[in-house]
């Protein structure tokens, strides 16, 4: 025989060898295809990849159980994309990415990995993970593609879901369009929410059908039959500013279990029983009516033991009486009573699932009593909760939107602290303590230290009001009535009462016709204090009307503040209001109607965050730069926003932002820098670290607001406002370190492309930074704010660091303020030396100095110098009405 056709023989023999081979191994080269008769065997033979026949004479390619009767498929490539007949087959590209090919040759998919490969091996694992790496290395994190990063209907033990905070990606489970034979992608679909603290959401068409509650440290707060080590499963959960994500893992290898979303909508954890050969359901949701989210709706809790299921807390009674009656609670509760800041206490709610977390404050290194102390300093606040349940509990979550999605338990559930009015609360404690005797010392001491306060205050006042020229009682009345003192609804600004306001009222028909009823198409957004719509009066002027909501915080007080300010404030960068209305019980303010909505409907919705290139930010930085300074500068009366904020930012057809809801500004006069507030407003993320924890606003609180809102315009990513000892899991945190690094320009959002100029960018974060340091004094004000933004030449200091980002930090050493442990609460200065307590009176009520030294007794000896100092910062919120 011919050498040539002995050559053409032996290659044909190779093809032939190849074709036909069952390929069981549990990897393929780069020189390998698998074809739809070959299948791909892990090393234990647990899994297979394979083709398997759909509907329609349809192929896919999938990871199924191998070993077991039943082999159930958990991973599908081609999903959404299906071969067309049975001639297909999987290679690895020249390019080092698994391409599916159909015949006649047409790429059906492809892993689309990016990272370059020199010789590419594609392995299917144990774990049920198909790799492709090089064939030199088996190092996870050094993998080119993996299976696990994309999940269909199926979490197997050691895969993860979750997001990658860094990149942006999101790995979830979605539902098989239909069970056993269409697995395209279904209507079901289950995702960590990352807002608040992180939870699970089991949707159906977009529409949240199921949630798993925060996670508290050992399980899903609604899900408290999530015990470790039952069948050797561990269940794990954890995020930074790096990623979130939850996975479980099974420490005997013999048991078989998987997490899947059903193409029905329910969430199944599933166990193999080889003696009956079948899947087992060892746990699913929802399981029943109270499974169901918002069964009954705000402020109500569901009990799947009760009869009827839906019940209202103390305090409170349901909304809708007659379908409350009809066994429909979706409408919720509503207060018996009007909260009151001054004298409001807690209801302790036991063995619940949490309120929805979406929205919420969060502090990982606050204690359950700082934490019941800050809530009821912010009068906003509604309820307050550990974050952890290990080790006695830790953490403080606060929630200042009604609380919505409660789940009453037998047991394993969470302890939950629901603000109540005084009259409804009762005999109900907020805590229980064994330490009754040493909170009594405590009360008492604290007691007759503040009636001395009070006597000395009084006749000092009272010396006063007889030594000053001309008497002064109406100014030290005045001063009495300042709302650090007592709660009081008094301007004393020299504004006008409304009824002198020159401001154009319409009736309430007119906004009716406009809004077409009101009706949901018209509805632009709704706020803390309301909804939004838009409308068109009769002359063909566009409008927006917000509606406050009847039961909303901003009463009649809010809405005169909002009109008295607004009606004075003229200015390019600030809403224009044209009137409003109070009828039929009515409170709505008409504004101009502004096109493009809010900027954080843009900015961080990622499909319309590109038409914001760098040009448009910068402008809408300078523009909100400009709007403030009118406010604190350059307006006939200083005024602090107290709520600045990306929704509170309104963009014209041109992209031009204008500054809005003055529902919470608050006036000042020409020669006031700072006051002290008692209700605590605003937005946690936004909100300045004196403010939030003290009460303590000026201009610089604003200045602080504007500094977040410049990083998130930069990066398009939202500040999650988490405060953690140690740990800058936030926006600011992650700036303050690229910052450090030299590496600021890796924030910019990578939707902006390379159209920007690197040297405004990094003025605009340094300016940013500088805004949003820890301590106010080392802010700058908005005109220098201004010179930074538009003068390339400007002098411009180094930030310190943020606030609300790298935890407790020690004051820098150049800085003159006291190293020891103080907090400022209502006027009086706590101050920690060598474990023995001292109080000292502070010499003006608008201003919180640290304290010099003085020569004091103790007022406690031989305790715990912090333990002390929180009963008598709880205890001084309890008196604060006697001063």
């Amino acid at each position: 025989m011919l050498p040539g056709i002995r050559l053409f023989l032996l290659l044909l023999l190779l093809v032939a060898s190849r074709i036909t081979s069952s390929h069981s191994a549990d990897t393929l080269t780069s020189t390998e295809t698998l074809t739809t008769n070959q299948t791909l065997l892990s090393a234990n033979k647990l899994f297979a990849l394979c083709f398997f026949s759909g509907p329609d004479s349809t192929w896919y390619l999938a990871i199924r159980y191998n070993n077991i009767t039943d082999q159930t498929v958990v991973w599908v490539a081609n999903r959404d994309n299906p071969l067309k007949n049975s001639t297909a087959f999987l290679q690895i590209g020249q390019n080092g990415n698994l391409l599916l090919t159909d015949d006649p040759p047409n790429p059906v998919w492809s892993s689309n990995q990016t990272k370059p490969s020199i010789n590419p091996l594609l392995q299917l694992l144990d774990t049920g993970n198909l790799v492709l790496r090089e064939h030199n290395t088996t190092d996870p994190a050094k993998y080119l593609w993996q299976s696990f990063d994309y999940p269909t209907d199926t979490l197997l033990p050691g895969m993860k879901m979750g997001w990658n905070l860094d990149t942006g990606v999101e790995k979830h489970l979605t539902s098989w369009k239909s069970t056993g034979r269409d697995p395209s992608t279904g209507d079901s679909s289950f995702k960590i929410a990352t807002r608040g603290i992180p939870e699970v959401f089991l949707r159906n068409n977009g529409t949240i059908t199921y949630r798993s509650g925060p996670w508290n440290g050992e399980r899903f707060s609604g899900v408290p039959e999530m015990q470790p080590d039952t069948d050797s499963i561990t269940f794990n959960f954890s995020y930074d500013n790096h990623g979130v994500y939850y996975s479980f893992s099974i420490g005997n290898p013999s048991i078989l279990s998987r997490l899947v979303v059903t193409s029905d909508g329910e969430l199944r954890r599933l166990t193999w029983v080889p003696s009956g050969s079948t899947w087992t359901t060892f746990w699913y949701a929802p399981k029943d009516q109270c499974d169901d989210y918002g069964a009954c709706g705000p402020y109500g809790v569901c009990d799947s033991n009760a009869s009827p299921v839906c019940t209202c807390m103390r305090g409170f009674v349901p909304k809708n009486v007659q379908a409350w009656n009809l066994r429909d609670g979706s409408d919720g509760c509503v207060r018996k009573s009007d909260l009151d800041c001054g004298s409001d206490g807690f209801l302790h709610v036991e063995d619940v699932k949490l309120p929805e977390t979406s929205n919420v404050f969060a502090n990982r290194s606050m204690s359950l009593r700082e934490c019941q102390a800050l809530c009821r300093r912010n009068c906003s606040c509604m309820a307050y909760a550990n974050i952890e349940v290990a080790n006695g509990g830790r953490g403080c979550v606060m929630w200042t939107d009604p609380l919505f999605d409660i789940r009453k338990y037998p047991s394993g559930g969470q302890d939950l602290y629901v603000r109540l009015a005084a009259s409804d609360l009762g005999g109900s404690q907020t805590h229980k303590t064994n330490h009754i005797g040493e909170i009594a010392g405590i009360t008492i001491s604290a007691a007759v230290i503040i009636l001395g306060l009070v006597l000395i205050f009084w006749k000092k006042r009272k010396l006063k009001v007889k030594t000053t020229p001309g008497g002064s009682f109406q100014r030290s009345r005045d001063l009495m009535m300042n709302e650090g003192m007592l709660s009081t609804n008094r301007e004393n600004s020299g504004e006008r009462n409304m009824d002198d306001v020159e401001l154009p009222t319409f009736d309430f028909n007119t906004i009716t016709i406009a809004t077409n009823n009101f009706s949901e198409e018209k509805k632009l957004g709704q706020g803390g204090f309301g909804i939004v719509y838009r409308g068109k009066l009769i002359d063909g002027q566009d409008i927006a009307v917000k509606r406050l909501s009847k039961n909303s915080g901003q009463g009649v007080d809010e809405f005169k503040n909002e009109v008295k300010l607004i009606v004075r404030l003229q200015h390019r960068n600030l809403v224009r209001l044209f009137g409003c209305c109070v009828e039929m019980e009515e409170k709505l303010l008409v504004y101009e109607y502004m096109e493009n909505k809010s900027l954080d409907s843009i900015l961080f919705d990622k499909d319309r965050k590109p038409i914001l290139d760098w040009k448009r930010r910068f402008n809408i930085i300078c523009g909100i730069a400009r709007g403030l300074l009118y406010l604190h500068h350059d307006s006939r009366f200083r005024i602090i926003h107290r709520d600045l904020k990306a929704s509170n930012i309104l963009l014209d057809s041109e992209m031009n932002p204008k500054i809005s809801d003055f529902g919470m500004a608050r006036l000042f006069g020409s020669n006031q820098t700072e006051a002290n507030t008692l209700r605590i407003v605003g937005t946690y993320g936004y909100m300045s670290p004196e403010y939030a924890m003290d009460g303590n606003f000026s201009v610089k609180s604003d200045v602080f607001s504007f500094g977040v809102l410049v990083l998130e315009i930069i990066t398009g990513k939202r500040n999650r406002g988490f405060y953690y000892a140690n740990d800058d899991m936030n926006l600011l945190g992650n700036a303050w370190r690229k910052w450090k690094d030299a590496s600021a320009l890796d924030l910019i959002d990578s939707s902006i492309g390379d159209s920007y100029s690197p040297s405004e960018v990094l003025r605009c974060i340094h300016v940013g930074l500088l805004c949003v340091q820890e301590r106010a004094e080392d802010r700058p004000t908005m005109p220098s704010v201004m010179l930074m933004l538009s003068s390339e030449s400007a002098l411009m200091p180094q930030p310190r660091n943020p606030g609300f980002s790298m935890g407790k930090n020690p004051p820098d050493t150049d800085s003159s303020s006291s190293k020891q442990d103080e907090w400022s609460v209502n006027q009086v200065t706590v101050t920690l030396l060598d474990a023995s307590l001292f109080i000292y009176k502070l010499p003006d009520v608008n201003q919180v100095p640290k304290p010099k030294q003085a020569a004091m007794r103790p007022l406690i000896h031989g305790r715990s110098a912090r333990t002390v100092l929180q009963a008598l910062h709880f205890t001084l919120f309890e008196t604060r009405a006697i001063i």
